[in-house]
């Protein structure tokens, strides 16, 4: 996909550098694909917070288990 975006040069220049991209559509690659991590990884974060994970065996019962 092509897109034109006016994105200022200081900004892009120093994403290059931060990313270690050699131009600019792979900083924005980068950019996007942590920018999308982060925002997947915030929401999975507040889904455990909102329902927090339940164990179903103590640690006894771990043990017990992994010794058989």
């Amino acid at each position: 996909m092509k897109v034109t975006a006016l994105i200022e040069d200081e900004l892009i220049q120093d994403v290059m550098k931060i990313s270690g991209a050699k131009n600019i559509t792979e900083a924005l690659r980068i950019v996007l694909k942590d920018y999308r991590s982060r925002k997947l990884l915030r929401e999975y974060s507040n889904s455990i917070v909102a329902e927090p994970l339940e164990f179903k065996y103590g640690a006894q019962q771990i043990r017990d288990l992994n010794q058989k």
